[in-house]
């Protein structure tokens, strides 16, 4: 339900608080989430475990509180969706620290001290990003490199989707 809808379900934690449960779904997709988006899986998701509890089938029996959060800056980037999601950002991968300038389906490309590094999925490990105090605004334009993708045919000539303007 929630990938027909567009978006990647990163993360989903069912725990018991008291006689209540508590359901926590993290999804992300492309371009990010607004707050539109979240209630919309919100009520999608709710919606389902209703149905399912209307069923008979007890996914969650009785009461529960349903958290939706798209993933935080801690969240490990191990796919290469995550990689894609953070072109431009600061991260840590293993002892090298740069900034993700590209990505394509054989690696990412790292800009490490003004050198390029291009590293395969394969050997990347677990990345962090890093927080950063300035802007990704003050990154310039021809830092970052574009690989070709049928996604980006919706962009405009400012790199930004109607949706987002």
């Amino acid at each position: 339900m929630v990938g027909d809808a567009g978006y990647d379900l990163e993360d989903l934690n069912i725990s018991r608080a008291g006689r209540r449960f508590v359901v926590r779904v993290v999804v992300d997709r492309d371009g990010g989430l607004d707050l539109d988006a979240v209630a919309d899986v919100s009520r999608a998701v709710s919606a389902a475990l209703d149905t399912a509890e209307e069923g008979g089938d007890e996914l969650v029996a009785g009461e529960y509180q349903l958290e939706v959060s798209s993933p935080g800056v801690d969240r490990p980037l191990t796919l290469p969706r995550h990689w894609r999601r953070n072109i431009g950002r600061l991260v840590k991968v293993g002892p090298l620290t740069g900034r993700v300038v590209g990505v394509d389906d054989a690696g990412v490309m790292l800009d490490v001290a003004g050198e390029r590094t291009a590293i395969a999925h394969a050997d990347l490990g677990p990345g962090r990003v890093q927080v950063e105090f300035s802007r990704i605004d003050e990154v310039a334009d021809d830092e970052l490199t574009e690989f070709a993708d049928d996604e980006d045919a919706d962009e405009n000539e400012d790199g930004l989707e109607d949706e987002e303007r």
